[in-house]
């Protein structure tokens, strides 16, 4: 009953989100509330409500104080440099820029958390993609399945978690299965450049003619093609492809239709873009080499587990307000301009609680789990490897990393054991569902993602979801391969 139940509030949830009938954190609350009551434990909801919050307060703190820190560091100008250089590569090709979004989201995720690479990937960005019209889900996804691949760092949480439960080296998992994961990280790259294609037909080939000039005007033509208005802030931009090779037109807001499954950007798609704007009152030229260093030593800790990670960014952030603005009025005016953020991500953390304390506290993840371990047939208990990376996908987006690698995966193991499938091989198996692990509801990082892009959580998770399963399955074969499954 519990089994039935757990699925059905699953199904349910994500049904509703992605049928845009209730918004997440009304979803995450109000679901797992009812079937609480349905399962007649409503009593108890309470106790696994305050259970939920009290495991995850540390990151909904975590969140507060990073949106905040990068959301000063952009105001600041830090990253402007980063956008000048991916503007200056990316050519406004929408390729280029599909393809950078993959590469600058897996560089960043060597740092070992989610959030901090989708604040930095969204920072640099999100502004492209806003003046090019192109599709922002496009962007959340290839930068989630791409930090889901980076995720099986040593230092990212899943190996160290498998190495835990089973005993065994961390560097025994992840080093073999170096050739598996470069296969995963390949193809996110191969996708961004077919995403990337897929947006060129759409929005035709944009070239951009000294895109940081403030004063470059541009016309932006509405998908009647009426004039929208001119604005100031990236240089004039041409259109060719579309409208014929060296043949100068006007750039769309990308407000129609997309193609395919990736919707359309709407209108007024140029906002946003004044985050490049090079006379805003917020930026701090003269301490950027301080708010350089001070986040590289930030990220340098995070790495080296020198304080836990709210208390650095608590830290970062409480420096970086009061050196880049001592004047009290200045400091709230940057909290408050940042509160919408940390509102939307943080309230979505909480009610995940909701969601995550009903899921575990009723049983309901342990006779899932239990149940699906149960279905395996008797005849698969030589290829348990191979059954340990298939369940990996289902067991990983819709459960915690906790309670798959703490509560199910000790018991793929020993049903592996007694068929002579070693550990190590269940454990490299286990993180091939990693990719598509980083776009689970469950994951508070993707709910940073989907924040600071403005996507829809609904929107995302069906674009994206194919994806990484697809990359998931594509680390699975290769390590089987290579042998190293």
């Amino acid at each position: 009953m519990l089994t039935v139940l757990g699925f059905a509030m699953i199904a349910t949830f994500l049904v509703l989100i992605m049928m845009k009938r209730m918004s997440p954190i009304a979803a995450l609350v109000l679901i797992p509330a009812l079937f609480c009551v349905a399962v007649g434990q409503g009593a108890q909801l309470g106790d696994y409500v305050i259970d939920g919050v009290e495991k995850l307060a540390p990151t909904a703190a975590m969140l507060m104080f990073a949106i905040v820190y990068f959301g000063v560091m952009i105001d600041v100008g830090l990253f402007d440099p980063i956008v000048r250089g991916i503007l200056r590569f990316c050519k406004a090709d929408p390729v280029r820029v599909v393809v950078g979004t993959a590469v600058l989201a897996a560089i960043v995720s060597l740092d070992g958390d989610g959030s901090t690479t989708f604040m930095i990937t969204v920072s640099a960005m999100y502004p492209l993609y806003k003046r090019l019209g192109m599709s922002l889900v496009v962007m959340t996804g290839v930068a989630a399945t791409a930090n889901g691949v980076m995720n099986t760092l040593p230092w990212g949480g899943p190996t160290a978690r498998a190495a835990t439960a089973l005993k065994v080296d961390a560097a025994d998992i992840f080093v073999p299965m170096i050739p598996a994961l470069a296969m995963g990280l390949l193809f996110v790259f191969a996708l961004a450049y077919v995403l990337g294609r897929r947006e060129r037909r759409r929005i035709g080939y944009l070239s951009l003619d000294e895109a940081l000039e403030p004063q470059a005007e541009t016309v932006l033509v509405a998908a009647g093609g009426g004039t929208k208005g001119a604005t100031a802030g990236s240089g004039a931009m041409t259109r060719s492809g579309a409208t014929g090779a060296g043949h100068p037109a006007t750039a769309t807001t990308g407000s129609g239709s997309g193609s395919g499954d990736a919707p359309g950007v709407p209108e007024g798609a140029d906002e946003g873009f004044q985050g490049l704007d090079p006379n805003r009152p917020t930026l701090r030229p003269r301490p950027y080499w301080f708010n350089a260093g001070l986040t590289f030593a930030l990220l340098t800790s995070m790495i080296l587990e020198l304080l836990p990670i709210p208390v650095l960014f608590l830290l970062g952030a409480a420096l970086a307000l009061t050196v880049n603005y001592p004047k009290m009025a200045d400091q709230k005016a940057r909290i408050a301009a940042h509160a919408d953020n940390v509102l939307n991500v943080t309230g979505m953390v909480f009610a995940a609680a909701v969601f995550t304390g009903v899921l575990t506290g009723t049983g309901m993840v342990k006779h899932m789990a239990d149940w699906l371990v149960g279905a395996i047939p008797e005849g698969m208990g030589p290829h348990m490897a191979l059954v340990t990376g298939l369940l990996s996908l289902p067991l990983t987006y819709f459960m915690s990393n906790d309670g798959f690698y703490f509560g199910v995966l000790p018991v793929l193991a020993e049903a592996g054991a007694a068929h002579g499938v070693s550990p190590l091989e269940i454990a490299r198996a286990s993180i091939a569902g990693q990719a598509l692990h980083m776009s689970s509801p469950l994951v508070p990082a993707v709910y940073v993602l989907v924040g600071m892009a403005k996507v829809e959580f609904g929107d995302h998770t069906r674009f994206t979801v194919k994806w990484a399963a697809l990359t998931s399955l594509v680390v699975l074969a290769a390590g089987i391969l290579f042998g190293i499954i």
